[in-house]
């Protein structure tokens, strides 16, 4: 059995065991039977070129490459989201090979990082390169300017957390309208309970929505929201953090406090500390070489 690199929530939950750690739940958190099967249809797909140095350096070169977070490199969309050690590859292997950006303190717009991103992924979607560009510019015009730090722990916490991220939104705007979150309402039910600037001026509304939702309310939420939640999610204590700092929070305000957060980087164990964000000694070694 090849012995593959564990997702940072995967390597928190080895790690209680003290003994051998079953085999099925070695295999669902390591997500082996996703790799040998796309190991498997890569073979078949080019089997006249990878048959000629034999099929067990194959695998061994395969299954060495996804320990080594290059395995990301060049493949469709749906692979290099497929499991959290995909996301985190990706994200890994975007910093380092872009990192010069961010030492030579360029900014770039939006289309110019999702340019970059097509050139290790052809069809990375336009969606998550916006979604990331609005938490660096707090919903405001997403084609500004934006340094390479501020949008790649953005686009970190957006990639890896996406899922959990879509149902804080509804959640959020839920709230916003006034509606009990994660409930089934009738629009024509008579207990339907509204904001009183459901009935107020557009401006009003427009002032509402800009001061967010109550963040106790939203904490709350986001805790219940935890406890059902299937996949990965932020630490908890993370976002109960940076949610107890202040009354009202919007939405993109709330993820921007996430993604600058130092525990939810360490979590997903892509990316350096802020502090050591352009520091790659590896990298340097291969730069100076050429």
């Amino acid at each position: 059995m090849f012995m593959l690199a564990f997702s940072p929530e995967a390597k928190t939950r080895m790690n209680r065991f003290n003994s051998a750690v079953p085999d099925d739940e070695y295999l669902a958190d390591s997500n082996v039977s996703f790799y040998l099967s796309d190991a498997v249809t890569q073979l078949l797909e080019h089997k006249e070129e990878y048959t000629q140095f034999g099929v067990i350096r194959y695998f061994a070169e395969y299954f060495s490459s996804v320990k080594n977070s290059n395995h990301v490199l060049f493949r469709e969309y749906n692979y290099i989201r497929a499991t959290p050690h995909n996301r985190a590859s990706f994200i890994r292997v975007f910093w380092r090979c872009y990192r010069q950006i961010g030492k030579s303190g360029e900014v770039l717009s939006m289309l110019e990082y999702r340019s970059l991103l097509q050139l290790l992924c052809p069809d990375f979607p336009l969606e998550v390169v916006q979604s990331a560009a609005r938490i660096v510019l707090l919903d405001d015009a997403i084609d500004c300017l934006m340094s390479f730090s501020d949008f790649l722990y953005a686009l970190q916490l957006q990639f890896y957390y996406s899922e959990f991220l879509d149902s804080v939104l509804t959640i959020y705007q839920d709230l916003l309208a006034g509606k009990s979150p994660n409930t089934v309402i009738v629009p024509t039910s008579t207990s339907i309970e509204r904001l009183p600037s459901v009935a107020a001026e557009e401006s009003d509304k427009e002032e509402q929505q800009q001061d967010g939702v109550e963040a106790s309310t939203l904490a709350q939420c986001i805790d219940a929201l935890c406890d059902r939640f299937k996949r990965s999610h932020p630490p908890r204590s993370c976002m109960r953090e940076v949610l107890e700092q202040t009354n009202k929070v919007s939405y993109y305000s709330f993820l921007m406090s996430l993604a600058k957060h130092e525990s939810i980087n360490q979590t997903i164990g892509a990316l350096p500390s802020m502090a050591e964000f352009l520091v790659d000694p590896e990298m340097d070694q291969e730069l100076d070489k050429l």
